[in-house]
């Protein structure tokens, strides 16, 4: 399989309930990470353009579900279901979901 253009590192960090941090498990990112790879798939973006893994702490479960996009260095924060099909267009089309990123109002 080829290297793809993009990788999407989807946290399904798990902490025990009521640790102050949160955890993006318990905000739903394990099923983001099976609709992502499901979408990718369906768009067939998953071939070349690019593969969603499931990964540990990225430091953001505050802030939870959140997804680094590598290589490009983009760190969505706060995704829902709703928002996959948004990330699938923009990977597509060479773009980022402005109001996903970190760091952004």
């Amino acid at each position: 399989m080829a290297q793809r253009e993009q990788y999407l590192f989807v946290c399904v960090n798990r902490r025990p309930e009521g640790n102050p941090k949160g955890s993006c498990a318990a905000k739903g990112s394990e099923a983001i990470y099976e609709e992502l790879r499901k979408v990718l798939a369906e768009r067939g973006l998953n071939r070349v353009k690019a593969r969603a893994c499931s990964c540990s702490c990225l430091d953001m479960c505050s802030e939870g579900p959140s997804i680094c996009v590598e290589p490009h260095h983009v760190m969505y924060r706060g995704v829902t279901l709703a928002d996959v099909p948004e990330i699938a267009d923009a990977l597509a089309a060479g773009r980022v979901v402005d109001r996903l990123v970190a760091g952004k109002p």
